[in-house]
């Protein structure tokens, strides 16, 4: 079940967004045709997500997430085993990427990220977590790192999660690479 406090933010970014949309309409039907801006359209903009592994070890993978070239936050994932459910992190690659609401998943009361078309996997996201055993295959954020952990998860998703609202929420791709 989704906290009142949850509810009550993403309900507000929202109505931030239906309001910004209205806005931007309203000027773009009063400014000359000559005076508008086409080229940087925040709802035709991709979301890039590119995260690059740089730390292996038995017990977890380590990276940096950048979003649209900015330094996003450390990430932990499992160790690599062949892409088994739940026990490996996802091959290298290019995927989609969407937001998935709190209620929509049974055990996540926070908007997180989901990673879709994902070859022999499902449910891989982007979520809360410090170590490899708050994981099953999922990737977790964070603020700061250590061996084998992540720091401030939290507030990490939630920074992630208002930058990718403010670019319009939409068109996410995240590349994946292993240094």
């Amino acid at each position: 079940m989704v906290s009142y406090k949850a509810w009550q933010r993403v309900k507000f970014i929202l109505i931030i967004q239906k309001l910004l949309k209205s806005v931007k309409a309203f000027i773009v039907k009063m400014l000359p045709k000559d005076k508008i801006n086409t080229r940087n359209k925040v709802e035709d903009r991709a979301i890039n997500l590119l995260l690059i592994r740089d730390t292996f070890t038995e017990e977890s993978t380590i990276g940096k997430l950048y979003l649209n070239g900015e330094w996003g936050g450390d990430t932990l994932e499992l160790p690599y085993k062949d892409n088994q459910r739940s026990i490996s992190c996802i091959p290298a690659g290019e995927y989609n990427v969407r937001l998935r609401l709190a209620r929509e998943s049974g055990s996540r009361d926070y908007l997180h990220l989901l990673v879709q078309d994902v070859p022999n996997r499902s449910y891989i996201l982007f979520h809360r977590g410090n170590t490899s055993s708050d994981s099953r295959g999922c990737i977790l954020l964070g603020l700061s790192r250590e061996q084998d952990r992540v720091n401030n998860s939290t507030k990490a998703l939630d920074l992630l999660i208002k930058e990718i609202l403010i670019l319009g929420g939409e068109n996410i791709k995240l590349i994946i690479k292993n240094k």
